[in-house]
């Protein structure tokens, strides 16, 4: 299996993380506002880190439960907007998972939908997944918003199904085949 990075749109780069970027993730994942509907809390500088060194990481995408996250750039100006995740989950089943997270400061200026297409693309076109979700807290209606613009289609609403940041919560999961995909116009 094999994908390119970095990625060029009208607005955005998308490319792997680099030793520059530790500043622009800590701002990221230190920010209490970003991890708020995420499975991991606000993240100490060694944590971000460790974060960072698994980002910058050569992944083939070969294997069950690796993970390919692309910085997502700013062309313009080079400012780090957020970053864009494809999580193997089953190469036997062709299925993985998408997942994203942004700077609150971008948001409302389609650069999630932006980049989020181009993983889905990603995914479908030089993966060869055949079925893509996305997991996410159901308190978090930005994002469950974002995956109805990507014409992913919601299949499952599981009630208080984690237990996170202590308290349970709800789960939501979105889909797309790669059927659905190629039918995009």
């Amino acid at each position: 299996m094999s994908y390119s990075l970095p990625i060029e749109t009208d607005r955005l780069t998308l490319r792997r993380y680099t030793e520059t970027d530790y500043d622009d993730l800590l701002k990221l994942q230190s920010n209490p506002d970003v991890t708020r509907y995420l499975l991991y809390d606000v993240r100490t500088p060694e944590q971000v880190k460790e974060a960072l060194a698994g980002r910058m990481a050569d992944v083939a995408m070969d294997r069950d439960g690796q993970a390919l996250t692309a910085a997502v750039i700013l062309r313009d100006t080079g400012v780090h907007l957020g970053e864009v995740t494809m999580f193997m989950n089953s190469i036997e089943q062709r299925t993985g998972e998408l997942g994203y997270v942004f700077h609150p400061e971008s948001a409302g200026h389609g650069y999630a939908t932006e980049a989020t297409v181009e993983l889905l693309r990603v995914g479908f076109e030089e993966l060869g997944m055949h079925r893509i979700i996305a997991r996410l807290d159901a308190r978090n209606n930005a994002s469950a918003n974002l995956l109805k613009r990507l014409g992913l289609r919601q299949e499952a609403h599981f009630v208080q199904n984690e237990y996170l940041k202590d308290e349970w919560t709800d789960e939501l999961v979105f889909a797309m085949l790669k059927a659905e995909w190629d039918k995009r116009s």
